[in-house]
């Protein structure tokens, strides 16, 4: 069962009447860039003005400046909040391993935030981020776009509406591109994640195991990737994670010969029919459904969007995000993608490399490295 709200495109509807927000724009070009298009996110809400951006590159920030409309360009992000002082601050960049101090630096001045993914490299680094804005009452969007993705409205109404039958288990895969393994699960797992707690709310142990070569994975193997997203480890990934009412997911991720990304995704398997949500882009091709309770044979069905359901592209994807953080804001409500759910999904990670080197199931939460503990 979700655990949040369905989320409606219509949440763009009606700004227009609404309080008008003052937005910065972190990024840097040649380290996370902008991520994925967040400088676009505010392009077309009435209600918000990017006062300014930061990059301390000139022609990446140049480049930004243009394509978000701000006033202003600032190399040094902590000098524009000081002179601007905006209400939201969009933490751009996909690399995290400025999430800290960028997080610090807005949280100072009492901007709420949209945060790219990860949260974080590490879940210290994550709880260090939710103790921040929770001890500043902020609001925080996650950079997850797939909830209020089409594809992911409707796979809930499915389940919602019994048209699965009971829901027995959800298996996901990453990208498995170049990146398969460690980077695969920390860049892109955290979108099936995400959905597998949006589908069947917190999970309550995990039981993982991680191999290289081969061969299961130690701590010397530990390395960053092409990005620095944190240590990471293996080529092959496999985890099984249970969640409340007995519900058991499982993902994977492992280096193979194909590397299209084609098989990345999420499948809800019901008691009486499947649907498979595909996340190999934004917005993602429509789910498809094969009506039978064996899981095999038959004819899948591809569901189409409805026209009031319709995403263009990503920064129309990143538009409603944006939007939902400021209703939530005036509402006192939660964000569709809160702080909480960023970080559980780096304590799903953390909990894959913690089983396999345990070689056990483990509870969530998880226990906390003692000072100067491995992960």
């Amino acid at each position: 069962m979700m655990t949040r709200r369905e989320f409606v495109p219509g949440a763009l509807a009606g700004l227009a009447a609404g309080r008008r927000y003052r937005v910065a724009l972190i990024g840097h070009t040649g380290h996370g860039n902008f991520g994925h298009d967040w400088d676009l996110a505010f392009n077309s809400l009435p209600n918000a003005e990017v006062v300014a951006v930061a990059d301390p590159d000139e022609r990446g920030r140049e480049g930004a400046q243009a394509r978000s409309r701000a006033r202003k360009g600032y190399a040094d992000y902590r000098e524009m909040l000081r002179i601007e002082r905006p209400e939201i601050v969009a933490i751009c960049p996909r690399w995290p391993d400025q999430r800290v101090p960028m997080v610090t630096a807005a949280a100072g001045i009492g901007a709420h935030l949209i945060i790219e993914k990860p949260l974080a490299g590490t879940l210290a680094d994550a709880d260090r981020i939710v103790d921040l804005v929770e001890r500043a009452k902020l609001k925080v969007q996650m950079g997850h776009p797939a909830r209020p993705l089409a594809v992911t409205q409707i796979a809930g109404a499915m389940l919602r509406e019994g048209r699965l039958g009971q829901l027995l288990e959800i298996r996901a895969r990453g990208k498995e591109d170049t990146r398969a393994g460690g980077e695969d699960l920390i860049v892109l797992g955290t979108h099936c994640f995400d959905l597998m707690r949006y589908f069947a709310g917190d999970p309550e142990w995990v039981f993982a195991n991680v191999t290289q070569n081969g061969r299961d994975a130690d701590r010397t193997m530990e390395h960053l990737g092409t990005e620095p997203v944190g240590p990471i480890a293996g080529d092959d990934i496999a985890a099984m994670f249970r969640f409340r009412g007995g519900v058991h997911g499982y993902f994977a991720s492992k280096r193979s010969d194909v590397t299209d990304g084609e098989r990345f995704g999420v499948t809800l398997y019901g008691s009486r029919a499947q649907v498979y949500l595909p996340l190999s882009d934004v917005p993602s091709a429509p789910p498809y459904l094969l009506r039978r309770t064996a899981w095999a044979g038959g004819e899948w069905e591809r569901i189409e969007y409805p026209a009031a359901q319709a995403i263009a592209d990503r920064a129309q994807t990143n538009a409603l995000m944006a939007a939902d953080l400021m209703r939530a804001i005036e509402t006192g409500r939660d964000p569709v993608c809160g702080v909480r759910d960023g970080r559980w999904t780096i304590e799903m990670v953390a909990g894959i490399y913690q089983s396999h080197y345990a070689g056990a199931r483990l509870p969530f939460p998880l226990r906390r490295p003692a000072a100067g503990e491995p992960r």
